[in-house]
C-alpha cells in the first residue's frame, strides 16, 4: 500500500481543490439573500430535530458570559 503521494500528485490535488473553492465562492456570491436566509432557517430547524438545542443553549450562555465579562472590564 502506498502511503505517500508524489509532488506531482500533491500539486494536482491542490489544483482540483482550488477549482472547487472557486466554484463554491462563485455559487455563494450568486445566491440571493432570501435563499441564504431560507438555508439558515433550515439549519436552525435541523438543530431541533437532531436534539442539539440544549448543547447550543449552553454554548450561547458561555458566549454571553464572556461578552459580559468583557463589557465589565472595558466599562461598556
Amino acid at each position: 500500500m502506498k502511503n505517500r503521494i508524489t509532488e506531482s500528485e500533491a500539486q494536482d490535488f491542490r489544483a482540483r481543490w482550488r477549482i472547487v473553492n472557486t466554484f463554491e465562492k462563485e455559487e455563494l456570491r450568486a445566491t440571493s439573500m432570501d435563499k441564504k436566509i431560507e438555508q439558515l432557517i433550515i439549519l436552525m430547524d435541523l438543530t431541533k430535530e437532531l436534539g442539539w438545542t440544549m448543547a447550543l443553549e449552553v454554548e450561547a450562555n458561555e458566549v454571553r458570559d464572556r461578552w459580559n465579562k468583557l463589557r465589565k472590564v472595558y466599562h461598556v
